[in-house]
């Protein structure tokens, strides 16, 4: 089984040096960059993993590389360490698409737990992407029944089930046997990926 990838991008040294340490010791393959410079010139080219990211660099900072990854190389998960006076600007970091921000002095534990539960989540997308192509969602759609698709237009723009029931004019049960009947189809681990599914696949959340 190959080791998870790690991506350290700090221009501190002694901090590459730690973290690269530690990586290792929990059975992570890191590769440590010195700038954000650096890391970009080969982003495009690197395999699936996780990235952990410095957000203050003398060259680039770290939203600028994140918004360069999300063009050269979106399937990197990426966590944001920072000071504390940095937090307004992980914030935004994440708002744009980050996993979760690091506050200097973090604990060894802490930041193991957070690149655990990115990488797990880096792995649950990435293989969503493999099994849910466009148009694997597509014909998952044109196989629900009529009132199945109805249920779904109503299920992706968030109404709960007494109100599809109202709409659609069927019980509350009804909905109940429909919506599962849609999850099955569509494939859907939760309410959410049914959803990202929908959208990725064209359909429009329109509530009128």
């Amino acid at each position: 089984m190959s080791k998870r990838k790690l991506y350290i991008v700090d221009d501190d040294e002694a901090v590459r040096d730690s973290l690269q340490i530690l990586a290792e010791s929990y059975d992570y393959a890191p590769e440590v960059f010195e700038s954000g410079t650096a890391f970009l010139g080969v982003a495009e080219q690197l395999g699936s993993g996780c990235v952990l990211l410095d957000v203050r660099m003398p060259d680039i900072d770290g939203l600028e590389i994140q918004a360069r990854l999300a063009k050269t190389n979106p399937g990197l998960a990426v966590i944001i360490i920072t000071g504390h006076g940095d937090v307004p600007m992980a914030v935004k970091a994440m708002r744009a698409g980050a996993f979760d921000f690091i506050e200097k002095p973090f604990t060894d534990d802490a930041l193991m737990e957070s690149l655990q539960r990115a990488w797990a989540q880096h792995r649950d997308a990435a293989e969503s992407r493999e099994q849910n192509s466009d148009s694997e969602i597509l014909e998952r759609i044109e196989a629900l029944t009529p009132r199945e698709r109805d249920v779904l237009d109503q299920l992706i723009i968030g109404r709960p089930n007494k109100i599809i029931a109202y709409e659609l004019g069927i019980s509350p049960r009804t909905v109940e046997v429909h919506r599962a009947r849609v999850m099955d189809k569509m494939k859907a681990k939760s309410l959410s990926h049914l959803v990202r599914m929908a959208l990725s696949a064209g359909l429009q959340l329109n509530e009128e």
